[in-house]
């Protein structure tokens, strides 16, 4: 007949049974977090980048709508030289563009932090992301660079000379070619990471939230160029009086 354990060795068959199981429990339950903590970095890092793609979009359109008013007025001048002095602070949105700042607060995040790779784990969505940023560099380069400084240059609601020396439908196509890649660009990002359009939507509406726009004053943009021109005429006349009777 077969000789049941001793106690001593059955307590301590039992010790060991706990202690082996607790350590797989602890260590199963630290990977199972540390992969829930990666894949939350991991979809926030996604979000984040997706988000910074949409302000440049939605700051390229802005631009589209500016420039496409900017040629239509301009061609409507082409035909009416004489309705000048009412089109002329029709251009205010244009002129707005030569201010455009385009942030690389998130892009310096994810091309300096090595981090940032091994987190994302997906080479092909680094490709694209690299390949919008590379866009949008070109697209400061071949627009906007030119653009401000010819803004710099000339008094764009001065004369309709000078509102002839833009090339309005040019800049619109410019800026509609560059448009369409990076929303292309942006469409390939979100279906490799598979985020949907209601997740970047309510992503949005939190970052929107949290951001501070400043006040709105609700003062039109053709408004303040309209004032801006008044009271600088009414400077000039004053200064050319002050040198009549001197």
């Amino acid at each position: 007949m077969k000789e049941k354990p001793s106690s001593g060795i059955k307590q301590f068959l039992l010790t060991l049974l706990a202690t082996t199981f607790s350590i797989i429990l602890t260590f199963g339950t630290s990977a199972i977090i540390d992969r829930r903590h990666k894949a939350a970095a991991k979809k926030e890092m996604v979000m984040m980048i997706l988000y910074d793609f949409d302000k440049t979009i939605e700051q390229l359109e802005n631009a589209s709508s500016a420039f496409k008013k900017a040629k239509r007025n301009q061609q409507e001048l082409a035909f009416h030289p004489e309705y000048f002095d009412s089109l002329r602070f029709q251009f205010a949105d244009a002129l707005k563009v030569s201010q455009m700042e385009l942030s690389e607060t998130t892009e310096n995040i994810f091309s300096s932090n090595i981090e940032t790779f091994n987190t994302l784990g997906n080479v092909n969505f680094v490709h694209e992301v690299s390949s919008f940023y590379s866009m949008r560099h070109k697209y400061e380069e071949d627009l906007l660079v030119g653009y401000k400084k010819k803004v710099t240059e000339l008094r764009l609601t001065e004369s309709v000379g000078e509102i002839f020396e833009f090339d309005f439908p040019d800049y619109y196509f410019m800026n509609q070619l560059y448009l369409n890649a990076l929303k292309n660009a942006r469409d390939l990002c979100m279906k490799m990471m598979k985020v949907s359009e209601d997740e970047m939507k309510e992503f949005s509406n939190q970052r929107v939230v949290n951001e501070d726009h400043g006040e709105d004053y609700g003062i039109s943009n053709e408004q303040l160029i309209k004032e801006m021109f008044e009271e600088e005429e009414i400077l000039k006349q004053a200064i050319e009086k002050l040198e009549q009777n001197q």
